[in-house]
């Protein structure tokens, strides 16, 4: 198909936003390719003990979060609140471009081991670095399929799993792959589940004990959530776990009985679970139900959709649950990753209660904190009446933790438009007419991961405050749903308008109760990590790398890192030299600046800060300041088929796959072709980018083209 459309006549060197990889995979070895440069010895790491997994990092970063527990917690010292600015960067090593395109999140941790640093891009490349050097050692390539189309968020891998000899990779193909450690060759791959049918991972895989365990992304999709294990030597699967419990099992009870709501129930896991070792329990979190908006055929709780669960780590087997969003209708899903703790309840660690703890951050706005034993609430939490729509079957109570909500939960001024109900709190229900209520599905703690300090007994959360307004708009396909269709209800409707602001928390877990809380001016959309000696790093959407004073939130030092730092860090000591390092690569939720740097920073550092990026974008509205865009009178012939891909891989996150509206921007239906394309090179309202120096003018000039083509029709 084609079509026309005015050409862009200022050009610049661009990032190809559809920069073709190699042909659709055939098999597991030849489909991936590994560049080999090695000039360190790589020596391949042991089958790691719960024990040593477990221990606070210092030479290594050997886990996703650090230890087990997901604390991110360093017991390092060498850097202090005295010293700190004398740190600075020791190198910088571009990714190749990896993962730099328009459609890519950069959120992954690093791993460190044994001199070397391992990390994935959002093409779902894997690196190996050299600590000494900066130089890569190894590169293996996905080469992902260009047609996938069921990523929900941004194409993204928020790290690896390491052990045994192996790295391990999620892929968006549903794919995981074991990747020999010395020299980036696959070892094995398993096709885990399809990408066609809705199933994708973007969670770091967990090494443990002999395991790789991965959840997988897409409750936006009719999907069934579920957790596989499988053996890390062979790749063999060993046990999976259904989030959504099938006829005749625990907790199917909670569904209708009358259809087979339960089947495409959502409850996908978004984050790498924690471990107790000494329990041998893994714990994690869940996703919405489906469909996401529409509760109007899933009467009833919808176990275990938006839950904590707790499962036997080797066998897979239910211990305990605890569901903090019943009948879910406003996408308060889970999708932070579990932080365990002992919390000392009296204060005096040699004779206090010491109690098995965990905390969960969620979308609702609450630290949820619970006895990891049995999931009973270690500070109470109430169930509390909430306002009932009867054609969403809502659920008549909600659990309401006791302590202080990290963002607020309530809308004091009704915005332009809008008319507010029940004063804008949480759990508003809606139904035709739009439900205004905060905090909305994008503010609370979403997907980066929150800190603990051990010491001071404190959780270090990563939020953003921002309400929404949702209508029912549309049924969704409830009969006879294909496996990994879209089904979500409705574009949530009004964010257009609606501001958004980043809030950095430190909450006490023995109390819930904030110690300090900072707004920033944009998101927080990145994790964070704790030191010792009283220094929390975290990264900013404008390219900041931050260390804050984890005593009172004061800003301490910060390094502009040139992209998006959206990704949290990882601390070590190397030759007794402490170390941190970062990956500032960009992402597309953030709306912030793309890259594909690696910074090892230290105190004996001596490279500077490089310039800011550009981030703010010019606000013009949909049907304003097209004539401000040069184009020529010529016109250029366009690509219907190829326009369509660069909406799937780039507009449809937010803007929905068929361009009516989606979680985060507005409806295109009536976009004019001229003021389309002066948006996606200008920017636009509610914080859109400019994506002039991500998408070739050939690319512009084909989305614009489909947009208004088919779309507009």
């Amino acid at each position: 198909m084609r079509g026309t459309v005015g050409r862009l006549v200022k050009k610049r060197e661009r990032v190809s936003g559809l920069a073709l990889f190699s042909l659709i995979l055939v098999t597991a070895l030849t489909a991936t390719s590994v560049t080999f440069a090695q000039s360190t010895v790589i020596r391949p790491a042991p089958a790691f003990s719960g024990d040593e997994l477990n221990a606070f990092p210092t030479t290594n970063w050997p886990t996703h979060g650090g230890n087990l527990a997901n604390q991110r917690y360093s017991p390092l010292t060498q850097i202090t609140r005295e010293n700190i600015g004398d740190l600075k960067a020791v190198w910088r090593t571009h990714l190749d471009g990896s993962g730099a395109g328009p459609r890519y999140s950069g959120e992954a941790q690093p791993i460190v081991y044994d001199g070397v640093i391992y990390i994935p891009t959002g093409a779902n490349d894997v690196f190996a670095i050299s600590v000494t050097t900066g130089e890569i050692l190894w590169k293996y390539q996905a080469n992902l399929d260009e047609s996938i189309d069921t990523v929900c968020c941004g194409w993204t891998s928020r790290g690896v799993g390491f052990g045994d000899g192996r790295v391990y990779v999620g892929q968006l193909d549903g794919k995981l792959v074991a990747i020999s450690q010395t020299d980036g060759e696959v070892a094995w791959s398993v096709q885990a589940e399809r990408w066609e049918e809705g199933y994708t991972i973007t969670s770091a895989p967990l090494y443990y004990n002999g395991l790789v365990i991965t959840g997988f992304a897409g409750a936006e999709r009719a999907t069934r959530g579920r957790v596989k294990a499988y053996d890390a030597v062979s790749g063999a699967l060993v046990w999976t776990f259904y989030t959504i419990p099938a006829p005749g099992e625990f907790g199917n009870d909670t569904w209708p009985q009358d259809n087979e709501a339960w089947r495409y129930g959502g409850g996908a896991v978004w984050q790498t679970p924690a471990v107790d070792p000494a329990l041998g329990l893994i714990y994690f979190s869940t996703a919405n139900a489906n469909p996401d908006l529409d509760g109007s055929y899933r009467a009833g709780d919808n176990l275990f959709t938006s839950s904590i669960l707790a499962l036997d780590v080797m066998s897979g087997e239910y211990r305990w649950h605890y569901q903090t969003v019943h009948h879910d209708l406003w996408d308060y899903d889970m999708s932070t990753p579990i932080v365990l703790f002992d919390l000392d309840m009296d204060g005096v660690s040699e004779q206090g209660r010491l109690r098995k703890g965990l905390g969960a951050a969620g979308k609702t706005g609450w630290v949820y904190i619970l006895d990891r034993e049995t999931g009973e609430p270690i500070i109470g939490i109430e169930e509390l009446p909430v306002p009932q729509e009867p054609r969403q079957a809502t659920a008549a109570t909600q659990p309401h933790p006791i302590g202080d909500g990290f963002v607020p939960q309530s809308i004091d001024i009704a915005p332009e438009g809008f008319k507010i109900i029940n004063g804008g709190r949480i759990f508003t229900p809606y139904w035709r007419e739009p439900g205004v209520y905060r905090p909305g599905s994008s503010g609370g703690a979403n997907w980066p991961p929150n800190s603990y300090d051990p010491v001071n007994q404190i959780l270090y959360v990563c939020a953003t405050d921002r309400y929404q307004a949702t209508a029912l708009v549309e049924q969704v396909n409830n009969e006879n749903p294909m496996l990994g269709e879209r089904r979500v209800g409705g574009p949530l409707r009004g964010q257009l308008h609606f501001p958004r602001f980043g809030i950095f928390s430190a909450l006490d877990m023995t109390t819930n109760r904030l110690v300090w809380q900072q707004r920033w001016l944009r998101t927080c959309y990145s994790g964070s990590a704790v030191t010792a000696s009283g220094l929390v790093f975290v990264g900013r959407n404008d390219g900041r790398f931050m260390a804050l004073d984890a005593a009172d939130g004061s800003h301490l030092w910060e390094f502009q890192t040139g992209a998006g730092l959206n990704a949290p860090p990882a601390i070590f000591e190397q030759d007794g030299v402490q170390y941190i390092v970062a990956y500032s690569a960009g992402n597309l939720f953030a709306r912030s600046p793309r890259g594909d740097s690696v910074w090892l920073f230290s105190l004996g550092g001596t490279l500077d800060p490089v310039a800011a990026p550009p981030i703010d974008a010019v606000l013009i509205s949909e049907d304003e300041g097209a004539e401000d865009v040069e184009t020529d009178l010529s016109v250029r012939e366009s690509d219907l088929d190829a326009g369509r891909l660069v909406f799937s891989q780039t507009c449809a996150f937010c803007h929905g796959a068929d361009g009516t509206g989606g979680h985060e921007g507005p409806s295109l239906a009536d976009a004019d072709e001229r003021a389309f394309i002066s948006v996606v090179v200008r920017g636009g309202r509610n914080d859109m980018p400019s994506f002039e120096n991500l998408l070739s003018p050939q690319e512009i000039a084909d989305v614009a083209a489909y947009v208004a083509g088919m779309i507009g029709e």
